[in-house]
């Protein structure tokens, strides 16, 4: 079986990832920092699928911690990028502690995994990676206001998507899936929900679920590299 590596994998839409990708025949090991326990349910509910599962703690704004997950995997075929740290803040308010953790989780930790992890990924023979960015940071909306160091942190990953697809190829494809509104974020107004909702063709907001979906789909897809798949409803065209 292939091997899969989620980072973020016991909460939200890494939950939905892991989750999908048993299902579609991956053993998985469910990387978390403050959710193990979370992430110790997925791997049950994966282990209930017939899958080989395990946890894999580690923070990943550390210095140490990014190496260290990766030093713990030997055999790999998919790492999907999708541990993110995500904060509400004016920008005038943002310290250089904030943007240095955003930075370190969004764009730091998967540069390292990624690199640490190019030589399991080779050896699998069709090695990919998939990272998890934004729609916003090409096609910003009302939601999105007050997110400035995240949206620059996911511009960043986003930009890693075709510089590590033309460097890992031919033998690591290299993607990424930049969901619009999916699982909105708390501070999301009533107002802004009903903005955003009236403009996406869809006409709803999306789910985990459709975010895990795509992932899948790159993930069996031998001759797409490259790539940003929005999953975003339409948002991003209308």
């Amino acid at each position: 079986m292939p091997t899969a590596l989620v980072t973020g994998g016991g909460i939200r839409v890494g939950r939905a990832i892991a989750l999908a990708l048993g299902r579609a025949g991956f053993d998985l090991i469910v990387h978390a920092n403050r959710s193990v326990s979370d992430a110790a349910q997925v791997v049950k509910e994966l282990q209930a699928l017939g899958r080989t599962a395990r946890v894999e703690a580690a923070d990943l704004s550390s210095l140490e911690g990014p190496q260290s997950l990766a030093g713990r995997i030997e055999k790999l075929d998919l790492l999907v990028n999708s541990a993110a740290s995500y904060e509400h803040a004016n920008f005038a308010d943002i310290t250089r502690g904030q943007l240095e953790r955003m930075l370190a989780v969004n764009v730091v930790a998967p540069f390292i995994l990624t690199q640490a992890l190019t030589g399991a990924l080779k050896a699998s023979g069709a090695g990919c990676v998939v990272n998890i960015t934004d729609m916003a940071v090409t096609h910003a909306y009302t939601a999105t206001h007050f997110f400035a160091h995240y949206l620059a942190s996911k511009a960043a990953l986003d930009q890693l998507t075709r510089a590590w697809a033309l460097e890992l190829g031919p033998t690591i494809r290299v993607n990424s899936v930049a969901p619009g509104p999916v699982a909105m974020s708390a501070e999301t107004t009533g107002h802004q929900r009903s903005d955003i909702l009236n403009r996406i063709p869809l006409r709803r907001e999306g789910r985990p679920e459709d975010v895990a979906d795509a992932v899948v789909f790159l993930a069996q897809s031998p001759y797409i590299t490259g790539q940003t798949l929005r999953v975003d409803g339409g948002l991003s065209v209308a």
